[in-house]
């Protein structure tokens, strides 16, 4: 896969047809809803830290980018987003919004100028002030978004200089990018088929690891965490590691959830890889065939780190035990789950519920689904995929990224690159299902049948 921004969107009239009646259903099927219309693409989105917490919503940060057309710099924003907490957005409300307008709920607070496109976002996890950024290089920028300066961003303005800068591919390495859950470790993977392995703590003195260390109301105090070094040339920091065993471009990496030293890589050689550091720089695990097409994304399950995600431009998204993961020398899924009309590029469990993850595809569409629903094949969702939970289609263009919110799980940011649909820009969404669809049968039947008794009671002269 040459660009996760590119390749041919779907049929214009089935697209507008199919949104027209998304949005009729918004105040049926939404707890709450933000539209929030993006003048240049974002081919990422990550939740940054919970900055405050109110009655009846609560404000966070949140990382995106800006890929331009040249006229201006690309740049990484950081945004400060209003989050409506749940049961208190009015239905009729939230489906009010004009696709061309920005959202109020989201604000920008800081720009800064960043060499190139960003491809790729990742927020470091035990201080989600320091980020990650891929663009069009081998290198991997690293960013204390507090301490940077927020910038203009005019054709001709200098570039903001990265904190960090790792080095160790000899090729672009465009969107492989993760950072360890337990560590300060930063994982990528590029088109020289290498995945590479850093720890910022090889040159960070002093890393604030208490999350709420430096959350402030909004203004930007410098926050400590990188050494304060000249504007002019970045330090850089070398590998521990680089692993060699795809035989095409690397797409995605991903950490085990609790471990520094294991991980997984996937590949345009249609590969899954599992890696353990600590015994070399050879796979542990080759799944060969792991799909009938280019691999696009991988996610390790958080939760019971026996369960892999994976997705494809085959359309399908794919679930791997790695207890058990080939059969007869080629991938062997416990399911492979198909909705999706086009090439898979996001795929990412639920941080709080072990059955639940998403999928978002070329199609415009992000899938919720839960694997225990597999076999739920009876009423009237067995017209759909097994394990459907939900589907959400408001975006009209390709959804390249969306991010579960961890400190609210049940809310997704979602952006599309709209350049095919609408000439130009983007979309962002930050949404929520309604919780009928997702909470247990029984208090469902429980609450609708009050509800029920409510409106009789009502309605009884």
């Amino acid at each position: 896969m040459k660009d996760r921004g590119g390749g041919k969107g779907v049929k214009q009239t089935t697209v507008n047809d199919r949104y027209t009646q998304w949005k009729s259903l918004v105040p049926v099927l939404y707890d709450w809803l933000a539209n929030h219309n993006l003048l240049w693409p974002s081919l990422s989105c990550r939740w940054g830290p919970l900055l405050e917490q109110a009655t009846y919503k609560n404000r966070q940060r949140l990382y995106l980018s800006e890929q331009t057309d040249g006229s201006v710099p690309n740049t990484l924003v950081i945004a400060n987003c209003e989050i409506v907490k749940p049961r208190v957005a009015a239905a009729e409300h939230i489906a009010q919004f004009n696709e061309e307008a920005r959202s109020p709920f989201v604000r920008k607070f800081k720009t800064i100028i960043h060499p190139g496109e960003v491809n790729r976002i990742r927020e470091l996890p035990q201080n989600s002030k320091i980020v990650a950024t891929h663009t069009d290089s081998p290198d991997v920028l690293i960013w204390d978004v507090e301490a940077q300066p927020n910038r203009h961003a005019t054709l001709g303005a200098a570039e903001s200089s990265p904190d960090l800068i790792l080095t160790g591919h000899q090729e672009n390495a465009e969107f492989a990018l993760d950072m360890c859950q337990s560590e300060p470790f930063v994982l990528s993977g590029g088109k020289d088929k290498s995945v590479v392995l850093w720890s910022i703590h090889d040159h960070i003195s002093t890393l604030a690891t208490d999350s709420g260390a430096g959350s402030n109301d909004g203004k930007s105090p410098k926050a400590g965490g990188i050494d304060d070094k000249p504007s002019t040339e970045s330090p850089k920091v070398q590998a521990r590691g680089i692993f060699q065993g795809h035989q095409d471009t690397v797409e995605d990496v991903q950490f085990c959830p609790s471990s520094a030293q294991e991980f997984c890589s996937v590949g345009d050689d249609s590969c899954l890889i599992l890696w353990d550091a600590r015994t070399g720089s050879s796979p542990v695990v080759k799944v060969e065939k792991a799909h009938n097409a280019d691999l696009h994304c991988v996610d390790w399950n958080p939760i019971d780190e026996n369960f892999i995600l994976t997705g494809s431009a085959d359309n399908t998204v794919r679930l791997f035990d790695r207890r058990n993961l080939t059969s007869n020398g080629v991938g062997s899924p416990v399911h492979i789950f198909t909705n999706h009309n086009a090439a898979v590029l996001c795929v990412q469990w639920s941080p709080d519920k072990a059955s639940i993850f998403g999928s978002s595809a070329e199609d415009g569409v992000l899938n919720i689904w839960d694997q225990n629903k597999i076999g739920e094949r009876s009423g009237p969702a067995s017209k759909f995929a097994p394990g459907l939970l939900f589907r959400h289609s408001g975006h009209r263009d390709k959804v390249v990224d969306f991010h579960w919110n961890k400190h609210d799980p049940w809310t997704i940011v979602s952006v599309s690159d709209d350049g095919e649909s609408t000439g130009g820009g983007g979309t962002l969404q930050i949404w929520r299902m309604i919780d009928l669809i997702y909470r247990p049968q029984e208090e469902v039947i429980d609450e609708l049948e009050k509800f029920k008794s409510h409106i009789l009671t009502c309605s009884t002269p």
